[in-house]
This record gives structure tokens, sequence and C-alpha cells, in this order.
């Protein structure tokens, strides 16, 4: 064995290189199967960020079905998903267009054709009504500047010679998701929400008949309420109605009985996510009495095969801790997973033979074994006498140790939401860093998703406060511990996550730096500029505005900069509309004044996350450029320097 060479922490040279995880690393998006034919979306950096259906034939040939520049990509609640649909038979492809958000059709090599008018709506999770020859989807009408955008259900018509007709089918309700029609084509069922509800919050489950005219009948809410989220509704071959509800406290599975709903698999796990985008698939119907499922405990993803006569649940082995998008067509399961040491793939397991064959991975990257950095699940005490979870990177490398009298510095990662989850699959953005020497804390801190429902409320009218004590709990157990330097903790967060390393960096003195990737720093500001399915959001995470006020201002970091006390780089997307470029430009602005050090990079054509392949790459390094020169050491290799103001020499 090759004895290792000793190098300070953050001074390692990686294999994981910022271009290289632009030039081999693609997102992979919403599984689709339609015969032998598979279907995904592609997230390519390289094409500017665009998005691209793609077609995986039983030869394994594969094929784009947008050409350029089309963008499978919708805007509806702004996160999207949902964005296409393949028709089972004729295997025509209707996608959102991402620069104009109308609906389009395409044919394998064909030109996309707009099957939906011009103006400001846009589409999202549509199903196909075949016996009809249209679509059924959700529609969001921003047609009325100045006020809130309206959402329906609506039809949209296939047939030719209709022109672009689209017809309301349901109205009334804030938010709309899952339109799903029987298989006989008789009913639909689809789930509605209203403010100041989140769709983890509370639902309605609605089932109504199809009238010969193609309207509605009267709807009858069979499940849901308030206080209880449903998620994706689907019909089995035979056409009983499933769903998932947490009414128990944990996302499982249920029927409905035609006057009644009888749970299959009560269960402390979690058969469900929280909805923050379209068409996500926990469970697909292998026959009508077997279904292919994941659940999840702790972050840790199982798959499943559930029999729903008896409610027996086998649990398949695979290496995957992260289980999504789960579609099955009888014969085999298709969905996308990763493991610890795996990058996300799509995945195809036979049912029978349990045999297993990626269809695509999400990284060509190889990376050697004695590399790779794999997240350990952790638990650890916090405040009020509870306890929180995390996944701990110990930095790790073929080539280098550290010096024996150090500790490596920590980066502590605060995830977006605030109700989303960390896992432990591969990810190049930790590799990017515990390569080089740093250790990783992937906190899913209380608030999270994929522990149950008290879990996540424990951030109801905390936010700003539990989930920085966890973030803050967690890298001072690591310190206690001798697992990292006390003296060289850092904090990182994207979104709501920014919102919490922010907040952590004012009012805790824990860490020496940060990075707030379009994060939030005034939340009152955040309740009057923001997007529609978010705009109540905060009345759950902090109070009633304007009644609580002081609670925002109070929370807020740029109501108390004066507290800060550590050097700080902001990254921001300038056509961001969930969380505004002013709300980084004010902070950037404040902390100049304060002398301390902060650098800022912003980037023009970039919204809500970052997509495009030079983007990616200069926050990458601008990023490690930035902890070199505050947390002081010399990276392995050439880095294009960020001004950083007042950073002493």
């Amino acid at each position: 064995m090759t004895e290792k060479t000793v190098r300070p922490y953050g001074a390692w040279r990686s294999p994981v290189t910022s271009d290289l995880i632009v030039a081999k690393t693609i997102g992979l998006r919403e599984v689709t199967l339609a015969g032998e034919v598979t279907y995904w979306l592609e997230l390519r950096a390289e094409e500017n960020g665009r998005y691209v259906v793609v077609r995986r034939g039983s030869d394994g040939a594969l094929a784009d079905q947008n050409p350029a520049p089309f963008n499978a990509r919708t805007r509806v609640h702004e996160y999207g998903g949902g964005a296409y649909l393949v028709h089972p038979d004729s295997h025509e492809v209707y996608f959102s267009n991402f620069s104009d958000q109308r609906l389009y059709r395409v044919r394998a090599g064909g030109v996309p054709e707009a099957i939906t008018p011009e103006g400001e709506f846009r589409y999202a999770d549509a199903v196909l009504d075949a016996g009809r020859e249209r679509l059924i989807c959700v529609r969001e009408d921003h047609t009325e500047a100045g006020s809130e955008p309206l959402n329906t259900l609506v039809a949209v018509s296939l047939a030719p010679g209709t022109g672009a007709g689209v017809r309301v089918l349901a109205s009334g309700a804030d938010f709309y998701s899952n339109p799903r029609l029987s298989p006989d084509g008789r009913h639909l069922t689809w789930i509605s929400w209203d403010h100041p509800n989140m769709p983890w919050d509370g639902t309605d489950l609605w089932l109504a008949p199809v009238l010969a005219d193609g309207g509605l009948g009267p709807a009858e809410r069979i499940a849901g309420g308030p206080a209880e989220s449903i998620f994706q509704p689907e019909w089995s071959p035979g056409g009983t109605l499933y769903f998932v509800s947490d009414r128990s406290g944990w996302w499982n599975l249920y029927r409905w009985l035609g006057d009644q709903v009888e749970p299959v698999c009560p269960k402390e796990a979690e058969f469900g996510v929280a909805q923050w985008v379209f068409r996500e698939s926990t469970y697909a119907f292998a026959s009508e009495i077997r279904i292919v499922c994941t659940f999840t405990r702790e972050a840790i993803n199982d798959l499943a095969i559930l029999d729903t006569d008896t409610g027996a649940l086998e649990v398949i082995e695979t290496p995957y801790t992260h289980i999504e998008g789960i579609q099955s067509d009888g014969r085999r399961a298709v969905f996308l997973a990763s493991s610890p040491t795996e990058f996300a793939a799509i995945v195809a397991l036979d049912l029978a033979s349990r045999e297993r064959i990626v269809l695509r991975r999400s990284s060509t990257l190889s990376l050697d074994p004695t590399f790779i950095a794999t997240g350990e699940p952790i638990v650890f005490p916090t405040a009020g006498g509870n306890t929180a979870h995390a996944f701990f990177y110990a930095p790790e490398s073929g080539e280098f140790i550290g010096p024996p009298e150090e500790r490596p510095p920590l980066m502590v990662v605060s995830h977006g939401g605030p109700t989303g989850s960390a896992d432990n699959g591969l990810r190049v953005g930790i590799q990017f860093f515990t390569t080089r020497g740093f250790a990783v804390l992937d906190v899913n801190y209380g608030g999270s998703s994929g522990f149950g429902r008290a879990y996540r409320q424990r951030l109801d009218g905390q936010w700003g406060v539990v989930d920085v004590d966890d973030c803050v709990n967690g890298a001072r157990y690591l310190a206690e511990r001798g697992w990292v330097n006390k003296d060289r903790l850092a904090i990182r967060g994207a979104s709501a996550g920014g919102y919490t390393t922010l907040a952590a960096l004012t009012f805790r003195d824990a860490f020496k730096a940060g990075a707030s990737h379009f994060g939030v720093s005034d939340l009152e500001a955040l309740a009057h500029d923001t997007h529609k399915f978010e705009s109540h959001y905060l009345e759950r995470l902090i109070g009633p505005y304007p009644e609580r006020a002081d609670l925002y201002r109070a929370r807020s970091p740029i109501h108390a900069v004066e507290r800060l006390s550590c050097p700080v780089i902001f990254f921001q997307g300038l056509e961001d509309r969930v969380v505004p470029p002013a709300q980084a430009e004010k902070m950037v602005e404040a902390l100049r004044k304060k002398k301390l050090p902060v650098a800022y990079l912003a980037f023009p054509g970039e919204q809500h996350g970052f997509r495009q392949a030079n983007t990616i790459k200069r926050v990458l390094d601008a990023e490690l450029y930035f902890y070199s020169r505050v947390l002081r050491f010399e990276p392995a290799d050439p880095l294009e320097p960020v001004p950083i103001d007042n950073l002493a020499p």
C-alpha cells in the first residue's frame, strides 16, 4: 500500500475538479415508461442549463426528443416538475417549453408544435385522457398583472382541427396537483390546498365523475384536511384509488374503498416526500396486488414490494440509500437512485430475477474508491433536550493525509426548503471539498422531511432558531469529539439553507466563515416579495404577518449586522424570483460598510439554483478560493481569484 503524503488540510490535490464536474455531470429527473421504451429528463449544464427529454429504446440507443433550443422545463410554482408526458402508443411527447411556457408536442425526429395559445400561462403535471383526445393538467395563469396568479385544472385538446382549445375543469382552490384519470376514464382525482398551507401541511384529495361532455360532475373530498398531507394519488390497474397520507404522523399508503379509507401498510416510516415539485413518485403498480415502493427511515431509503392483499412488505436488497421517481410496467421497475459510493443513476430492476441495469449515470467521473468520503449517519444532542440528525463525511484522499497534530476544517451544510432533507448519496459537490481535506456535516435539522410529521413540525414558528441550533450543535458535537478543528468551522447553504447560514453567522459565534447561495437575509422583505407558492409559507415558519412583524425583524440577519463578525461570500442569480437579488445585495452592502471581509458574485441568466456550466464552475472554485483566504490554507491548484472586500493581507 502506497504511503500517503502529509499535507495541510484544504491543500490536498484532488481528482474532483470543477472542469471535470461540469464536463462529466448531468442532472437526471422524471422517469417515464412507455412499453419497452424508457424516457427521462436530463439537465445539461454545458447547454446553458437546458432540460432535454431523452428516449432510450429497447436496444439501448439514446435519442433527444426536444431539439435545441427547446427546453423542457415548466415554471409552475417556480420550482416546476411534471414538465413532460409521453403517449404510451404513439410515443408522441408533450412538454412545457421554458422560454414561452407553452405546451408543445413532438414526434421522434420531428419539429415541436405548440398546442396551447400564446399568453402568460404555465402548464405542469399532465395526464393523458386518450379517449377524449386531450391532456388534463395544472395551469397557472399570470395574465392579471399585479395580482396573484390563478391556478386551475384544465383540459388541453389534442384533436386535429380544434386549435388551441383549453377548458377549465376545476377552480377555486389556491393550488392544484396530481390530476389522475381512472383506467376506464370515468373518474378524475386530484389534490388541492389553500393558503397558508404548503402541500406537506394540509391538502385535500378530491374525486369527481367525468361527464359525457368532458366536464366534471360534483366533486367529493375523500381525504385530507388542514392538518393532513396527501401525496401521490394513483389508480391501480383494476381501478382502486391509492394515495399516501400522514394522518398517522407518518406518510403511509392508503386506499379508497368507495365509502371509507383503509390503511394498506401502517409503518413508522415515510412513503411520501415533501412535494416541492410536481410528479414526485415513491410507488408504482407492478400488478393489481403488487406495488413497488420506496420508504424512508432516518433519511435512508429502502426499496420494497408491497402485497396489497396481505400488507406484507418485502424489502429488496440494493446498494442504494436514496431512491426516487419509481415507475413500473409489471415486468420491471425503473427509478433514480444513488448510494454512498455511486453517483445518481437511472436504474432498471427486473422484478423476477432482481437483476439491476444502469440505464444512465448522472456522472461519468470515475473516482478511485480511496478518494470517496461516505456519509455516515449520526444523531447528536441539541436544544430543548432533543436530538437531531446529520450525515458526517470525514476528509478522504488516496494520496494525502493531514498532519497528525491537526484536525480538519469543517463545512456544515444547511439544506434548502427548509422542509427539505439531506441524503448520503454520492454527490460531486461534497466530494469536491472532502477530497481536498475538508470534513462535511450535512444536517437534517428539526423541520426536515423524512422523519415523520412531528419532526417536520419542530420548525413551526421556529425558523431561524431550531435549524440554527441544530447546525451549531452538530458542529460543536464533532469538535468536542476531536473530529474537526473548532477554530476552522464554516457553514454554507442555498435558498432557505442560505438563510439558516446567515442566521447562524449572525446570531451565533460558532463559525469562522460562511457561504450563502441565493439565501434570505430579510424575512420581512421576503414576506412582501416572493412567488405565490411560498407567499404564505413564513406564516407557519415564523408567525402571522404583519401581526408578528417584530419576529420577522428580530430573526432577519440584515437587521443585526452588528452581531456578525466573520467573512461571508454570496452567490446570486439575477433572474431569481424565489429569493430576489436584493436579499443578497442589501446584506453585502451592509457588511462592506461594517468593514467585514465580504465577496459577492452575481450571475445573469440564472434563476433559483444554478444550471449553467460556467456558473457552476465559477461558484465551486470561488467558494474554495474564499475559504483558502479566510481560513488560511494554500490550495493545491491555482484558482481564479475572487475580489474580497475588507480582507487584510
